[in-house]
């Protein structure tokens, strides 16, 4: 089956497409999710009693580096509710067909091997008591697939975890350990209330490197995921530049009083300082579904979409490769239409511009998916777009988007 092919200006938009379908995943090689559930645990013996403090800049009330540093007194605050992560996943790969056909066996028999042995693959991560009955809140992608969750607590306790439950779309998971209660828990913050320039505060085990601290400042607030590279989630980031590395997926970011404000989940491979972290508030809503169900229902369109302007249209339409024109207006230029989708069956094609959701002006492909994120499943929402000269309005009932797994 051949696909339209778009013009080059068009073309040039691909790295904004946001994929909100199932199975629609692009690469960028430029972003790394922490930690990689493929990377092999360090082998580096570390002490859990010691607290390393990375980065330590001048408190605001006193102006002077010291034990009585607000950087300090957060972590006193919160480092004995954040735990290590230990994952083991076993791989069993398939035997080579040539090794199975019988000439092969005939010639060289028992000097092939029957089986090709089993690898085991381990991870590590981070994470942070949020209830003292055990429940622990971290990455998606630290804990999935694993055959073993291990859970370290800074006092050297270990606990086996058993996952409760995940969401691959924003990333989370909930873990519960059995520890006869009466943990150390995190305070958890608002995120609503996080300002450009506050100080953050990263606490975790990046490389292996046990109650790891860093500090840094927010650097921006709203980073989605689209813009940071990660098509496949449906989130806004904090960004940071308090430094995290693989290994602190999972674990707290913290704001000068010890408040818990997004869970580092994401760094720049090719840059220095710059980090992602998913907003406190966010994850207090995933993770009270994720307690109560194990799962997280998220509505879908099922479209490929980028964010069009008057000027992008224009350059397209004055293309003479171009063998489609497009409305010059603001909206979300329907890329391609997932087969089987509620978009497909309300009538939605490749080259429409949405201009509103139930008489709301759609401007950005982030702005369409926080609507469709926040509707109910089976909602009916009234789509308006612009195809060519004409305007047509229809009904689209959104439906559950199924996890990649």
């Amino acid at each position: 089956m051949r696909f339209y092919k778009l013009p080059r200006s068009i073309r040039q938009l691909s790295t904004h497409v946001l994929a909100i379908a199932l199975g629609v995943v692009l690469t960028v090689t430029s972003l790394r999710v922490l930690p990689s559930q493929a990377e092999p645990a360090p082998n580096t013996a570390t002490n859990p009693d010691t607290l390393e403090i990375i980065a330590q800049r001048p408190s605001p009330a006193t102006g002077a580096i010291g034990s009585t540093s607000f950087v300090t007194a957060a972590v006193n605050l919160v480092g004995p509710a954040v735990v290590r992560i230990d994952t083991e996943r076993t791989i069993t790969r398939r035997v080579d067909p040539f090794m199975e056909d019988p000439f092969f066996r005939r010639f060289f028999g028992d000097s092939l091997p029957q089986q090709i042995p089993s690898e085991q693959l381990r991870g590590l991560g981070s994470g942070f008591i949020i209830d003292k009955s055990g429940l622990i809140l971290t990455n998606a992608h630290v804990v999935d697939k694993a055959d073993k969750v291990t859970v370290r607590l800074k006092d050297s306790r270990t606990f086996e975890g058993k996952v409760q439950g995940i969401d691959e779309v924003t990333d989370l998971a909930v873990v519960k350990i059995n520890a006869g209660g009466d943990l150390p828990v995190a305070s958890l913050g608002s995120s609503n209330n996080v300002q450009v320039g506050d100080w953050a505060i990263a606490v975790g085990n990046p490389l292996g490197f046990d109650n790891t601290v860093t500090l840094g400042i927010v650097s921006t607030l709203k980073r989605s995921s689209a813009q940071v590279g990660i098509t496949d989630k449906r989130l806004d980031f904090i960004q940071t530049d308090a430094a995290i590395n693989p290994g602190n997926s999972g674990g707290p970011l913290l704001n000068e009083r010890g408040e818990v404000i997004g869970i580092n989940t994401a760094i720049r491979a090719d840059a220095m300082g710059i980090g992602f972290a998913i907003p406190i508030d966010k994850a207090k809503v995933i993770a009270s579904q994720l307690q109560r169900n194990g799962k997280v229902a998220h509505p879908y369109l099922g479209v490929q979409m980028v964010t069009l302007t008057p000027q992008l249209a224009k350059q397209n339409n004055t293309d003479p490769n171009s063998s489609i024109e497009i409305p010059e207006v603001n909206g979300v230029l329907v890329m391609r239409v997932i087969p089987n989708s509620p978009a497909a069956s309300a009538g939605i094609r490749r080259g429409d511009v949405i201009v509103q959701i139930d008489g709301r002006p759609i401007t950005s492909a982030e702005q369409l998916q926080n609507v469709v994120e926040d509707s109910r499943l089976g909602q009916v929402l009234q789509v308006k777009v612009q195809r060519g000269n004409q305007t047509q309005q229809l009904s689209v009932r959104t439906a559950e988007l199924q996890n990649a797994s």
